[in-house]
Formats: structure tokens, C-alpha cells, sequence
């Protein structure tokens, strides 16, 4: 598995690789076995499989949530390279935003509800930097997980608008064996909220009105940022303590 550093070597690299298809899984590190289904299935799927690191402080709305977002490269790394991965992307923030964040990607529909309604900025922040990241790579498919569903949905859209090369493929949500879906930040929730956590996917998934969904959270201790039925799904992203979980399933 190679490292590479700057966009220049990775334009050398891809100019060596012909007519090979290019898998691509977008990431901001702190590897988990979600993202790893992501990897695995590029890797089932491509003859070569890139991966990026790279936290982008341009989709935080909040500068501590920012800081403490947890990092451990080389147990990243050794991940990726267990799994068969080929290249691993790590550009710097100076590279890959050499214009300062002057030109911005955007979407004034549906990146105003859910996670957009509350969080100013964040989607065109992560518009911004995949779209960077698939013209970088070239990349002949890239993988995003439907726990981030929203987040997909938006992405596809992008890269239709702009008639990207990528395909976009939705890969399913990797939960544990309690239901919670995996995420960066489960590293995060306290431990006297560890055994709570998993009652946000049992909630969503009881069939109950989403006001007595709403209820049955707060009475266990979340804070509800949103919960909402949409296009046959139900969405929530609520607080634990200090961290904020999202989910969704099918209604």
C-alpha cells in the first residue's frame, strides 16, 4: 500500500494506471468496520482501490466538535492495508484548499432540511471537498454509507448535475450487535450513556408515530435535534450528552 501526499503524485500515479477501474472511499479517518464495508466492497469491485484521510473542517459548524474529532492514523493505515487497499490519499488542508475556500459547492433545496436545518454550512462544506476529491482522483466508482443518508442522496445529486464521471454507490448501514449504528463518534458518548445509546435505532425502528418516538427519546435522556418522516424513511439525529448520533430505516 502506497501513501500518497500531494494531488501531483497521485495525478503520476493515475496517469500509470490506464484503463484500470479506480475505487474511491472518501474519509475523515478514525476507521471503523462501516467504513471498512465501504473498502471491502470497492476492493470486491475495482482493480484498484484508493482511500482518503482527510478531516475537512470546512463541513464543521461547531469548532470544538472539530477538535475533538478523534484521530489515529497509523491504526488507520494498518486497517487499510490489511484490507487490500492500494493507495491512501492524505492531502494537506493548503493543497486541497489552495484557493482559500473562495469557490464553494452548494444546494439550496434539500440540504436546508434534516442535518442542514440545523447545522449552517456543513453541506456545503462536504459537497465541496468530494467534489475535490472525486476530480482528484478520477475515480471510476465512490462508496458513501447510507447512514449518512441524506448526505448520499446530495451527493449523487452533485455529481449528476455536474455530469461527473463517478458512479455513486450507497453501501448499507453497519450497525453493532445492539442495533446502534457504527459511527466515529460512539468512541465519544460517556460511558454512563453507552448502554442508552442503542435505544435510538430500537425507537425509530417500533413503528410508533414520530411523536411518540420523539417522547420515548427524551425520556430516556436524548436531546432531539430532529426527528422526521421523509420519502419513506425515518430520520433523527439527537444528542447523548455532549454527542450527537444520527439514524435512519425505512418506515
Amino acid at each position: 500500500m502506497k501513501i500518497v501526499k500531494s494531488i501531483a503524485e497521485w495525478r503520476e500515479i493515475f496517469d500509470d494506471l490506464q484503463e484500470m477501474s479506480v475505487g474511491f472511499v472518501p474519509t475523515m479517518g478514525f476507521l471503523h468496520q462501516g467504513h471498512m464495508s465501504l473498502v471491502r466492497r470497492s476492493v470486491a469491485e475495482n482493480k484498484i482501490t484508493a482511500v482518503s484521510i482527510f478531516v475537512n473542517p470546512t463541513q464543521f459548524n461547531n469548532q470544538s466538535d472539530l477538535d475533538c474529532y478523534p484521530i489515529d492514523l497509523h491504526r488507520d493505515r494498518q486497517m487499510l492495508s490489511d484490507a487490500g487497499v492500494d493507495y491512501v490519499l492524505e492531502p494537506t488542508y493548503d493543497e486541497l484548499y489552495n484557493d482559500g475556500f473562495r469557490y464553494r459547492v452548494s444546494e439550496h433545496r434539500d440540504s436546508l432540511d434534516l442535518c442542514g436545518a440545523t447545522r449552517e454550512g456543513h453541506f456545503v462544506g462536504v459537497l465541496t471537498v468530494v467534489m475535490k476529491l472525486l476530480n482528484i482522483t478520477k475515480a471510476t466508482k465512490a462508496y458513501f454509507g447510507e447512514k449518512d443518508w441524506q448526505q448520499l442522496q446530495l451527493i449523487r445529486g452533485m455529481a449528476e448535475a455536474f455530469f461527473m464521471d463517478t458512479v455513486i454507490e450507497g453501501c448499507p448501514i453497519v450497525r453493532e450487535d445492539s442495533g446502534l449504528a457504527l459511527s466515529s463518534r460512539n468512541k465519544l458518548i460517556a460511558e454512563e450513556n453507552k448502554a442508552i445509546a442503542p435505544f435510538l435505532h430500537e425507537t425509530i425502528s417500533s413503528g410508533l408515530s414520530v411523536d411518540e418516538m420523539k417522547n420515548a427519546l427524551e425520556s430516556k435522556g436524548f436531546k432531539v435535534d430532529y426527528l422526521k418522516e421523509k420519502d419513506g424513511r425515518i430520520f433523527v439525529a439527537a444528542f447523548l450528552g455532549d454527542v450527537r448520533l444520527i439514524d435512519n430505516v425505512k418506515r
